[in-house]
Parts: structure tokens; C-alpha cells; sequence
């Protein structure tokens, strides 16, 4: 789960260009992923949630977010320090 804003004066129809980029170019070719979603809330933030096969799975889509082009590309859009991120597990 990654939830963050947008930085100051982010031309939202660019993040939104951008973020279906991520999901085609680059989050469903990593393998393991299973399902990615992009939702925002009435104030404005944002939250992407990624279901994987395991944690491994994630951890590797991880270190290759670093340095595509095309994750770097949605970041540009993200505000750094709201950024948060966690992890679940499923109970079932």
C-alpha cells in the first residue's frame, strides 16, 4: 500500500496519464503481481494497492521500481514527504 499527494500544481490528468503507464508498462510485467489498483480520497490523497503472490514477489518489483524510467516518471508527480507505505498480509 502506498499512500501520498500529489506535489504543489501537479497537472492531475498527467499523474493519471502517467499512473496507467505504471500499470501497464511496468507494474503487470513484474512477476507476481496479481492485482494493482489506484484509488483517491475526497481530500485529495492518493493510494495505490498492489496484491502479490508473496512478499518476495513485491521485494523484487521493489528494487526494480528504483530505476525504471517509467516508475521514475509517476514519482516525479508524488510529494516525497507524504509518502507512506505499508504492508499486510491476508488472514485467509
Amino acid at each position: 500500500m502506498l499512500v501520498f499527494d500529489l506535489i504543489e500544481g501537479a497537472d492531475v490528468d498527467r499523474f493519471i496519464a502517467a499512473d496507467k503507464r505504471v500499470q501497464t508498462d511496468f507494474a503487470y510485467q513484474q512477476p507476481g503481481l496479481l492485482r494493482r489498483t489506484t484509488g483517491r480520497s475526497e481530500r485529495g490523497s492518493w493510494l495505490v494497492l498492489d496484491l502479490w503472490e508473496s512478499a518476495d514477489a513485491a521485494d523484487a518489483c521493489d528494487e526494480k521500481w528504483k530505476t525504471d524510467p517509467v516508475a521514475q516518471e509517476f514519482m516525479a508527480f508524488v510529494d516525497a514527504a507524504t509518502v507512506r507505505s505499508a504492508r499486510f498480509e491476508e488472514l485467509d
